[in-house]
């Protein structure tokens, strides 16, 4: 969430996490990181049945700024097929405008804390059209990192999928698979690897459709090798999660099983 939060394939290959240097595992870096990313179990997963966004609408417009609510800027914006009909749908985040958090730290100056958020535009012909809007549940990209940045967000299209991914460098990196519906995108897949630089601790894949949940635990006394035991289990079920429902991402985390 530091740089730049759409387009910047910093961490889009795996590999790269390795050439990093060594560093804390991603259970350290959630106790730096602003006291966020508490474990939580998935039955506990906090999201909002009114979040602060509009009603979806099937109204069409040209310029994708109109759908910028006042009060917000679009900060990003990508491209991709989100809905599988071969055409370029968009995805902006946008940012709340707001003087009062603005703040003056000690190291790295003015800094704004505004919280982000992100709208889904479907393409149409004649224009867009509003597939799922959430105000307001990214942390702003300024966040302490403690004694390292604060994870990079990355938002992408990929495979007809919207990908939220975070990136930590040497940490490791997690991330969020959401496929789209009737009337929103529902989270259908998680992915965490947890690092200490170069070498990869333990990984995570959750497949929310099938219900299996696939733990990866590194067991090589080296520091260079991976031998990883593997271990499958069935989540319990759980409301889906919706983009729009999703009240901060900071606390949507499947780290410890169910």
């Amino acid at each position: 969430m530091k740089k730049k939060i759409l387009g910047y394939c910093l961490l889009s290959s795996f590999p790269l996490f390795l050439l990093l240097a060594n560093g804390c595992s991603k259970e350290e870096k959630k106790l730096n990181y602003s006291g966020h990313k508490k474990p939580l179990e998935s039955s506990k997963i906090t999201v909002s049945d009114s979040p602060d966004k509009m009603e979806t609408s099937t109204e069409l417009k040209k310029d994708i700024t109109d759908f910028v609510p006042d009060g917000y800027n679009m900060t990003e914006k990508s491209f991709g097929d989100l809905n599988k009909d071969g055409t370029e749908d968009c995805i902006m985040i946008i940012k709340k405008i707001d003087p009062a958090n603005i703040v003056n730290d000690k190291y790295r100056g003015k800094l704004d804390r505004n919280r982000r958020g992100i709208i889904v535009l479907f393409k149409k012909e004649g224009g867009y059209e509003l597939a799922s809007e959430n105000r307001n549940c990214f942390s702003s990209e300024n966040e302490d990192g403690g004694v390292y940045y604060a994870p990079e967000l990355l938002v992408s299209a990929e495979k007809g999928n919207l990908k939220v991914h975070y990136a930590h460098g040497r940490y490791g990196y997690w991330n969020y698979t959401f496929r789209s519906t009737h009337s929103d995108f529902e989270l259908i897949g998680y992915d965490m690897s947890s690092n200490t630089g170069p070498r990869v601790n333990s990984m995570t894949s959750i497949n929310f459709l099938t219900g299996k949940r696939l733990d990866k635990t590194n067991v090589a006394e080296g520091d260079d090798d991976e031998v990883f035991e593997d271990q499958w289990t069935k989540i319990k079920p759980m409301k889906p999660i919706t983009l729009s429902g999703v009240k901060d991402f900071d606390e949507l985390d499947f780290t410890s099983p169910n």
